[in-house]
């Protein structure tokens, strides 16, 4: 049995994703980041990264870096419909549009919500959060080329792991209006992804943590 320490606004939803994706079972433990607890002592004695993901396998290891779990889960049982198994000829872009995501797109995604870990100044906040934007919007400028040429989705006619990260990211930039109106071929991978039985749960979760999360930031507390 997995063991997934996670919770609300985190990346937790899309290790999930991938466990409802495979019918893989796991047992949850709830970690409480606005309550700083995954950086407690007891959450760093199993995972010392204080990183929210973590997931402890049946052999014993924790393992986190949200991508990472979900390549080896997907891996491990088999799940070569998300991701293409070694050998098979798709295997190597599915590679770079994974890598493209968590190397370029995700780390802007980071400074547009947590622009005060990025700055000495507060009033430097706004700046950061402007051109974390504009990046984000160019990467996926980026991946609507590719689908618009390759489409539906990232492998073509075959969801893969691609397009569910990049679904989790686009639904956080389409809260602002008509910020996805010059990607189609985004939105339409999107739709697709959103749509699929086994996931539409769990998109709903999201965006009841949005509405959530933005009451929050409202107050002036969130995730620090």
């Amino acid at each position: 049995m997995y063991l997934l320490y996670g919770g609300k606004f985190t990346r937790t939803i899309l290790v999930e994703m991938v466990m409802a994706e495979g019918g893989i079972e796991y047992e949850m433990r709830e970690i409480d980041i606005l309550d700083g607890e995954h950086r407690s002592g007891h959450f760093r004695s199993i995972n010392p990264a204080g990183m929210v993901p973590a997931m402890v396998t049946p052999e014993g290891h924790t393992l986190h870096e949200t991508p990472g779990i979900c390549l080896y889960l997907a891996e491990r049982h088999g799940l070569d419909q998300i991701v293409p198994a070694a050998g098979d000829g798709t295997r190597g872009p599915f590679l770079s549009g994974l890598f493209y995501l968590t190397s370029e797109l995700e780390p802007t995604m980071k400074r547009y919500f947590y622009p005060h870990r990025y700055v000495l100044r507060e009033e430097d906040i706004p700046g950061i959060r402007q051109q974390s934007f504009r990046s984000a919007l160019k990467n996926i400028l980026f991946l609507n080329r590719h689908l618009t040429d390759h489409g539906p989705y990232y492998l073509g006619d075959r969801f893969s792991l691609v397009d569910l990260n990049m679904t989790y990211w686009s639904t956080f930039l389409n809260e602002v209006e008509h910020a996805l109106d010059p990607a189609p071929a985004v939105l339409e991978c999107m739709k697709r992804v959103r749509n699929r039985p086994k996931l539409q749960p769990y998109f709903g979760r999201i965006e009841r943590m949005k509405a959530e999360y933005a009451a929050l930031q409202s107050r002036g507390t969130g995730v620090r």
